[in-house]
């Protein structure tokens, strides 16, 4: 009985798995207006981030113009210099190639997206390090009717960029979309992709970035994470540096265009350009981050700066100078507690509010049908009402909870701010978000104001030290918690959709696409999966063997016995 069980869960078990390949062989996918096959279950595939791919048509469209426009003002100053020409006609921007490289292509769909509704663009590749992805992308290829632009390529990603950093022969835009952490690609990166040409890059690590594993963040990114309610952000600005950190290897630095913290991930678009001189400006857009672990509050110590040093020769030189530090005492004046010290991270904008209101007037054009158009309506149109200068964000329900007092409502705390003369936003990232310019004892001084009318209960101050200081320090400012009309931001008036739900039930970054590499190259975390109960397995496998063993020499013993 016992093997017939045994032979039945393994029958069902690879009937499971038949019945899996078979439908996962014969599965037609639909987005836009591609249509691919999944051929094989070895190659990734995930909807959730359509809305990711849907933003980057978006984005490169509008680049695709700027690039070109861009590299003809360039040919016509090198002709006027040269004096061959003062101008160049209309013909000769037809000249100027604009080509992608999608370096972690899987089944092939997102340049097969591209090359369909992408204007301006002459060549795309398409690159797996799975020889079946690449034969899953020639299938769709064929059947979509785009292999006249686009190119199947089997290669390393980072071996393939590397062939490529010569200037004749770089890329006008590298989208990196792998599964976890793209560091490993960015040295690569930077140097393949052409001067003002544009990088997309996705992390999917968000609990490295959002701060559950600060020492495998440093190791990965080069950065501290702090565990904050603005973590989303923080993310963004850690890996914004770590793009620069590579690209000032090579006297190169980053531009933002737009960055988005979305679903399980963020995504970066930045520009990249050369020149030694930006990259001494760098340390002026970095800083260390003290978070107070008592009140949450976060204070930046900037790494440089610049300041004026006028000359006869240049009356609007700037001289690099360090900055004085800390800029914290050893406790925090709001609540008494000590720090932690994370970062580098990205203090400069983080968008460019012009190229937004671009990418949302091309959502608007009739040429695109996207999935997922209200969502991204909604999501950078908060983005473009963003503070754009101002670093990170309070969260409204840590700011309550923290000292144990019923949540304040949005448009009064947004109120009393602009009442004080600061401004202040959302953030994309939460929707319990406070990016302002006002100072942090405003803040408090605001959450003081409204617990007087709304009290908390003494046992709970006198169960919470922290909570009782912050609540017994005096208002220094004035309140005003009168209501304003502008304190309604025009995308939540709008009723655009700004922050969206589960876009399906168990949703996430999905499995990581299986590759047949070798056991040799799998990472650590593959080859160590049930590590104990393969131990465990291995020595029951070894005791079974010595007990056969054993018995066997017993019963040749006992036979020879038998026969004496």
């Amino acid at each position: 009985m016992t093997v017939f069980r045994k032979f039945n869960y393994f029958f069902s078990a690879s009937c499971k798995k038949f019945i899996n390949m078979e439908a996962t062989k014969n599965k037609t996918i639909k987005e836009g207006p591609a249509v691919i096959n999944l051929v094989s279950e070895k190659v990734f595939y995930n909807p959730v981030q359509e809305f990711n791919r849907d933003l980057s048509i978006l984005v490169l469209n509008v680049f695709s113009e700027d690039y070109r426009a861009e590299k003809t003002l360039q040919a016509q100053k090198k002709a006027q210099n040269k004096s061959v020409a003062d101008t160049i006609d209309d013909t000769d921007k037809q000249e100027v190639e604009v080509t992608i490289l999608e370096a972690l292509s899987a089944t092939g769909l997102r340049s097969i997206r591209y090359a369909k509704e992408v204007a301006n663009i002459t060549k795309i590749v398409a690159n797996d390090i799975s020889q079946q992805a690449v034969q899953t992308m020639k299938v769709n290829f064929e059947q979509n009717e785009v292999s006249h632009m686009v190119e199947a390529s089997h290669d390393d990603a980072c071996m393939l960029m590397y062939k490529h950093k010569q200037p004749s022969q770089r890329f006008s835009a590298i989208d990196l979309d792998p599964y976890g952490c793209p560091s490993i690609f960015l040295d690569a990166a930077v140097q393949s992709v052409q001067d003002g040409g544009l990088l997309l890059v996705t992390a999917t690590d968000m609990a490295v970035l959002a701060g559950n594993s600060p020492e495998t963040c440093y190791s990965k990114y080069g950065a501290v994470s702090l565990k904050t309610k603005c973590c989303h952000e923080m993310a963004l600005r850690i890996l914004l540096q770590c793009i620069e950190k590579h690209a000032n290897r090579y006297s190169r630095y980053i531009v933002p265009l737009l960055s988005i913290s979305a679903d399980f991930y963020i995504r970066v678009f930045v520009k990249i350009y050369t020149g030694a001189i930006h990259c001494k400006k760098t340390t002026s857009k970095l800083a260390m981050v003290y978070q107070c672990v008592g009140c949450d509050n976060m204070t930046l110590q900037p790494l440089g700066g610049f300041k004026p040093n006028p000359t006869e020769k240049n009356p609007n030189q700037m001289k690099a100078f360090l900055p004085m530090g800390p800029p914290v005492t050893e406790h925090c004046v709001h609540c008494n507690q000590r720090h932690h010290l994370g970062g580098p991270i990205w203090t400069a904008p983080i968008h460019d509010p012009v190229f937004v209101s671009r990418v949302l007037g091309e959502l608007c054009s009739e040429r695109h049908s996207l999935g997922t158009r209200d969502r991204i309506e909604g999501v950078l149109s908060m983005v473009r009402e963003e503070l754009h200068d101002v670093p990170l964000y309070y969260s409204m329900d840590r700011l309550s909870g923290r000292v144990h007092l019923e949540t304040m409502p949005m448009l009064l705390m947004r109120s009393a701010i602009l009442n004080a003369g600061h401004k202040v936003s959302y953030s994309h990232a939460s929707k319990t978000s406070i990016k302002t310019t006002a100072p942090t004892r405003l803040i408090w001084d605001i959450v003081r104001t409204w617990e007087r009318t709304h009290p908390v209960k003494p046992a709970r101050l006198e169960a919470d030290p922290v909570a009782k200081y912050i609540l017994s320090q005096e208002i220094q400012s004035q309140v005003d918690l009168s209501e304003r009309p502008d304190a309604n931001p025009g995308s939540r008036r709008a009723g655009v959709l700004r922050f969206q739900y589960n876009p399906v039930p168990h949703w996430g970054p999905g499995a990581r696409a299986l590759v047949n590499i070798g056991e040799e190259k799998m990472s650590k975390a593959t080859r160590n999966q049930n590590k104990k109960l393969k131990k465990q397995n291995q020595k029951r496998q070894h005791s079974g063997s010595e007990d056969e063993l054993r018995k066997k020499t017993v019963t040749e013993q006992q036979s020879f016995d038998i026969d004496l």
